[in-house]
Order: structure tokens, then C-alpha cells, then sequence
């Protein structure tokens, strides 16, 4: 606030671009006080404590979800922009599906399932494929992102990922992380993950059948009313992560459900990709552009 205070009005911003958190806060209350216009984006179905003080006086409220008429005329403010992926994040072919498998190893002709908790990954979604993956290697494949911080927790799970030479007979394999998530993802079938925008933005991109747990001890429960909406549309799959905890068979019936109902996937997968935005970022820099001149 006090660069603001001291700087003068030729050095100070013609537009400020907040993406949410309490960190944006004081730096939007700042930008009201000296009358500089300011844009937010908001990725959640429900937007943060942060985001819903700053929205009342932002020149522009972006947001990740699409958004009804009715909310659109009552808030001319407001505008659906999507969520800006990067552009490796598309649709593939089943041919390209098929080589992606082979390229991770996997067989070309099993159904592959992706477990993530995202990079950090889910202490709850690594136990329960602990649990459930001696069933699941019977009619899946299986690969599993542990996450960097529970990873080494499950390194028992390498006695699944079996090699002869350099051919995986398993069918199962697990990272810590992968770094080409999209060519990972492309391969699946199925992705069973948490519900954080950014992640499910990415599998709409690229078009997929997905299993939400979202994590429901987290504040505001954004991550529970993401998998709600979705699953209102028909687009996800939603499990809590509570019932999943008590009863690890839960996910494996869902996952045999969805493997056995290739119809379904593709419809759900239809109605997620509606929901990307593949011109996001375009869209994103316009609305501050514009703003700001």
C-alpha cells in the first residue's frame, strides 16, 4: 500500500490483475483506496473469501466456470473466460491413445486408468490403491502418480511394476511425479482424481472420463461443490472421499462400472470437454487489455 501512497500516479499500474487468495487481498483493498481499476479470476465453482470481498468494487470479475444468462445480466461485471491450460492439453485420436500406452509401457489393448492427487499427491487416494490394485491389475491397467510428498510411503507398491528387460509385464506403474501429464493422461481411459479447478480444466481440454474425490476438509469446500456441479451436468463421476476411506471397495465398483460402460465414459467425456475453453488465455488477455487502456 505504501508503494501506491509514495509512487507517483504516472508509475502507478493502469490495471491490476488478482488471481485470488488471501494474498491478493490487501493488494486489491490498496487499489480501491488510489482508484486503480482492478480484474479478478476466479477458477472454483464458488469463489473464495478473498475473491468475494474483492469482487464488489473489480472493474472485471473473470471466471473458470461457465456461467448462466440469468447471472450474466445481473452482474454485467462478470465474464466467463475459462481456465488457461497449456496448449498441449487436447483431445487425442484412439490411435494416438493407443501409442501414448505403449509409449508408458502399458498394453495398447487394456483399459488404463490414471490415479492422481495432483503433484503433491493424496495420502488417501495412494492407501486406497494400495488396497484395491491386486483387483484392479485383474481387468486394468493402472498407473499411479503417489505425489512427492507421500511417495516414498508407498514404495512397497514397486513390487507391482515388474519388468523383463524393457518390457512391463504388470501393468501397473507408479511416479512420484510425471512431468508430461498430458501425454499421461491422453493415454487413460479413465482418471481417477481430486477436484482442484486447474486439474479438472486440463481433463476437459483433453476430453476424458473422469472419477472426482474431492477432498473435503479443505476450507470453503470449493473442491466438493467443483464435483457437484460437474456431476449435476452428467459430466464426472463423483465419490467422497470419506465413503472411499471407509470403504476402499467403493472406488473399485466405480472403477469397474465405468471400465465395463464404454458408453458412458464417452458421454461424460463429451459433456466435461464442453466446459474447456481452449481460447482461455486469449480470452483472459483481452479482458485485461481492454481494461486497461
Amino acid at each position: 500500500m505504501s508503494f501506491f501512497r509514495l509512487a507517483p500516479k504516472k508509475s502507478r499500474p493502469n490495471i491490476i490483475f488478482l488471481k485470488g487468495g488471501f494474498v491478493c487481498l490487501p493488494v486489491g483493498l490498496a487499489a480501491r483506496l488510489f482508484k486503480i481499476p482492478y480484474i479478478i479470476h476466479e477458477s472454483d465453482a464458488v469463489a473464495g473469501l478473498a475473491n468475494r470481498i474483492l469482487m464488489k468494487k473489480a472493474t472485471k470479475v473473470a471466471f473458470g466456470v461457465p456461467l448462466s444468462e440469468e447471472t450474466l445480466e445481473k452482474h454485467p461485471n462478470f465474464v466467463w473466460t475459462g481456465i488457461p491450460v497449456g496448449p498441449e492439453f487436447k483431445p487425442v485420436s484412439p490411435s494416438r491413445q493407443a501409442g501414448l500406452k505403449k509409449a508408458f509401457s502399458f498394453s495398447p489393448d487394456k483399459p488404463l486408468i490414471i490415479i492422481t492427487g495432483g503433484s503433491q499427491g493424496s495420502k488417501h487416494l495412494d492407501e486406497t490403491t494400495r488396497e484395491i490394485l491386486p483387483e484392479l491389475l485383474k481387468f486394468t491397467s493402472v498407473a499411479l502418480i503417489a505425489g512427492r510428498k507421500h511417495y516414498e510411503d508407498m514404495i512397497d507398491l514397486k513390487q507391482y511394476e515388474n519388468w523383463d528387460k524393457a518390457s512391463l509385464e504388470s501393468n501397473f506403474r507408479m511416479w512420484e511425479f510425471n512431468t508430461t501429464m498430458n501425454e499421461l493422461m491422453g493415454a487413460a481411459d479413465v482418471i481417477i482424481s481430486r477436484a482442484g479447478a486447474t486439474t479438472i480444466a486440463e481433463m476437459s481440454a483433453l476430453k476424458k472420463a473422469v472419477l472426482l474425490i474431492p477432498f473435503e476438509r479443505l476450507p470453503g469446500g470449493h473442491q466438493v461443490k467443483n464435483a457437484e456441479r460437474l456431476e449435476t451436468a452428467g459430466a464426472v463421476k463423483v465419490l467422497k472421499d470419506s465413503e472411499m476411506v471407509e470403504n476402499p471397495g467403493k472406488l473399485l465398483e466405480e472403477i469397474k462400472h465405468l471400465i465395463r460402460s464404454p458408453r458412458l465414459r464417452a458421454d461424460m467425456a463429451e459433456k466435461l470437454h464442453e466446459e474447456a475453453r481452449s481460447d482461455a488465455a486469449r480470452c483472459l488477455a483481452e479482458v485485461i487489455l481492454k481494461e486497461a487502456t
